[in-house]
């Protein structure tokens, strides 16, 4: 018999995540600021997909080049504007919206 309690193991992204992080506000913020990037950067890659454009063409529609829409696809770029998201939207005959979602109650120190 063993004495120790054995840990279970789990493949639950969220639980994974906060296993790593602990409970530390600040990294939770940095995981949900890296999340939302990600959100951004599927989204637009989705929708030029579906609307069957290259990055080049989707660029010229938005006035742009090539190289920014490729930065904007990159999970790892954190300089959305909401003025280029408008201008993508509009060449892809979209709109941006944006919602205020309740998060966690902010700790004052």
């Amino acid at each position: 018999m063993r004495s120790q309690k054995t840990k279970r193991r789990t493949s639950d992204a969220l639980a994974l995540v906060e296993e790593l992080t602990g409970k530390s506000q600040e990294m939770a913020d940095l995981v949900e600021q890296e999340q939302a990037n990600l959100d951004i950067a599927r989204k637009i890659c989705e929708l030029r997909t579906k609307a069957k454009l290259s990055q080049a063409e989707l660029a010229r529609k938005v006035g742009t080049t090539q190289s920014v829409i490729s930065r904007l696809e990159d999970a790892d770029y954190d300089g959305h504007s909401l003025q280029m998201l408008r201008r993508i939207a509009s060449a892809l005959e979209k709109r941006v919206e944006i919602r205020f979602l309740p998060g966690p109650k902010l700790q004052h120190a």
